[in-house]
């Protein structure tokens, strides 16, 4: 994913000299997971402030130091597992801290703090499939030097399910019905009924109980930890140094990492406002790894000899409307979610502004076998929508141009991230559906307010939108999501959840249900075509784009293996020539 290494004073030359930022954006991932990944728009050339690099030493014995600079385009939200749901913030995860495992290049789940992937094999699952005992490794240590151990694992669930906690989700820790720490060394999950999508939602982080047990014995809460944006202990082949709002975040080698020591010294991650300012930086040498490349600014990146590699990640970008009560009441009709699919004409944007690179996603499964295979992308039909709406009662009574029914106009708000290509699809899209008599009023936002949860008043969940658009996935490689489930749905007394545009359809919710314990893959793919069969009738969620992680590269960057999953996952083997 990256490059660089120079000699002392060069490098410091370098590092000084590094171009500014005041970042943002999931799930989306998430995240977002809430999530994020491609993007595009042309090129434009731009100054940016230089901002000195914090004082990095020229030489340590063995050598010039190696330092390592990433562009992101997006600043953390929090560094916290638990509290955010960004996918910048969670593959930043996997520099400083460790999972129960993760997922190599072809995203098969891999050991990291347990001694192997629990099965029916080798009895780490029993065989009616609702028990998981993890065995975990019996060397490892956080950063401090504090023994790593089961003790972690329990609190890291008991904190993620303590109401006192507004964390980003309750899923999957919500379904077990108990977790037990029988000895230092083991960890045993019971769940009601086998729960497929494990290796992929649980134990995704751990938290160090030796840290935050006592913030939370003095606040009631770990809300307002310093640990949040300050996690100074980790368990990663890097630990936090430092992280400056608006410019950049430091993580340094972890002199305690239990595995092999990380070849390169220090992970730099530079925040910029743009794409143009990342491709600025990667064009001259002053940033090793990008992310979220624009389709229009590969060539350019390829003629300055960055590596471009596009990794498939689950992502797909797209609009997710707002079904609150307290919504627009246009969106609560099945029809008028339907005329702006038909509306929207996708297929021009995915090859005016991605350069014909990719194509409208069809449903959230998009090039998966979870996807019902008959499903098509909804065409460009201006007579279909105009048709939907006139028979949904919205009509122009007033010849402002607008449609309207019952006093009520229809205008909806939508938003999404200060990102140039989005801001260039909110253009094009409200265009559009003005030609069809629907007004769209258009808001961007920097990530860190953009994907705020509920608790923290962000625009989404708390209806100030009627149609959010990021990119997201599912629990990738797993196609299980819990961000439709009716039960994740935040409220002032539930803070928690990732449904945040308030989607209860109790059919669906049964079919997610079903699905999640589903042992036989042949059932499971067929619920889940049902599932996208119903949500695309249904047009709870619209496809802009197919959006695979597009990464850039440095030559000088060696021994990188990027997963879909867990980009970062052997970052420790990377190296620096």
């Amino acid at each position: 994913m990256s490059r660089f290494k120079i000699w002392g004073l060069l490098l410091t030359l370098l590092l000084a000299f590094a171009l500014a930022a005041c970042g943002a954006e999931t799930a989306a991932p998430t995240a977002e997971p809430s999530g994020e990944p491609a993007a595009t728009a042309e090129t434009t050339e731009t100054t940016v402030d230089p901002t000195p690099a914090p004082e990095v030493e020229e030489e340590v014995e063995e050598g010039p130091r190696k330092v390592a600079t990433f562009i992101f385009t997006q600043e953390f939200d929090s560094l916290s597992p638990i509290y955010t749901g960004m996918w910048f913030s969670g593959i930043t995860t996997q520099i400083w801290n460790a999972a129960g495992w993760d997922f190599d290049a072809d995203n098969n789940p891999q050991p990291v703090l347990v001694t192997e992937i629990p099965s029916l094999e080798n009895g780490g699952i029993s065989a009616d499939g609702t028990t998981i005992t993890l065995n975990l490794r019996d060397d490892i240590v956080w950063s401090d030097g504090t023994p790593l151990t089961s003790a972690d694992f329990l609190f890291t669930y008991e904190m993620i399910m303590n109401p006192a906690n507004a964390v980003g989700s309750t899923y999957p820790e919500e379904l077990y019905t108990s977790i037990e720490a029988p000895d230092d060394r083991t960890v045993v999950v019971t769940f009601a009924e086998p729960f497929v999508p494990w290796t992929a939602t649980m134990f995704r982080a751990i938290l160090p109980k030796h840290v935050l047990q006592p913030a939370f014995e003095a606040e009631g809460t770990l809300d307002t930890a310093e640990w949040n944006r300050n996690p100074t202990v980790g368990a990663g082949p890097f630990v936090f140094a430092e992280w400056e709002s608006g410019s950049y975040a430091r993580f340094v080698r972890n002199e305690n990492y239990y595995n092999e020591p990380a070849k390169i010294d220090e992970i730099f991650i530079r925040f910029v406002p743009d794409d143009a300012a990342q491709v600025a930086a990667l064009q001259t040498g002053d940033a090793d790894l990008g992310t979220f490349i624009a389709y229009s600014d590969v060539p350019t990146l390829k003629d300055a000899g960055v590596n471009i590699l596009s990794v498939p990640s689950g992502y797909n970008e797209g609009w997710f409307f707002y079904l609150g009560e307290d919504g627009h009441p246009a969106l609560q009709d099945v029809r008028v979610r339907q005329a702006i699919a038909y509306g929207l004409n996708r297929q021009a944007i995915n090859q005016d502004l991605l350069l014909g690179l990719t194509q409208p996603a069809i449903s959230f499964w998009d090039n998966s076998p979870y996807q019902a295979p008959e499903l098509e992308a909804y065409p460009y039909d201006m007579a279909m929508a105009n048709s939907l709406l006139d028979e949904a009662g919205w009509v122009d009574s007033n010849g402002d141009g607008t449609r309207d029914k019952d006093g009520v106009e229809l205008v909806l708000v939508h938003g999404t991230t200060n990102r140039q290509i989005r801001q260039d699809l909110q253009a094009v899209a409200q265009n559009q559906l003005a030609e069809i008599g629907i007004t769209l009023e258009i808001v961007s936002q920097p990530s860190d307010i953009y994907f705020a949860s509920y608790a923290e008043g962000g625009p989404c969940g708390n209806g100030e939108l009627d149609i959010c658009e990021s990119s997201n996935t599912a629990s990738f490689p797993d196609p299980d999501t819990s961000r439709f489930l009716c039960n994740q749905i935040p409220s002032d007394e539930s803070p928690d959840g990732a449904n945040d545009q308030k989607l209860c359809d109790e059919a669906l919710d049964a079919l997610f249900v079903q699905q999640a314990a589903q042992v036989d893959f042949n059932a499971r793919q067929a619920t889940f075509h049902e599932i996208s069969r119903l949500m695309h009738e249904q047009m709870y969620w619209l496809g802009i784009w197919q959006d695979p992680d597009i990464w850039a590269l440095s030559s000088r960057l060696t021994g990188v293996e990027l997963s879909g999953s867990t980009p970062f996952s052997n970052i420790a083997e990377w190296d620096i020539e």
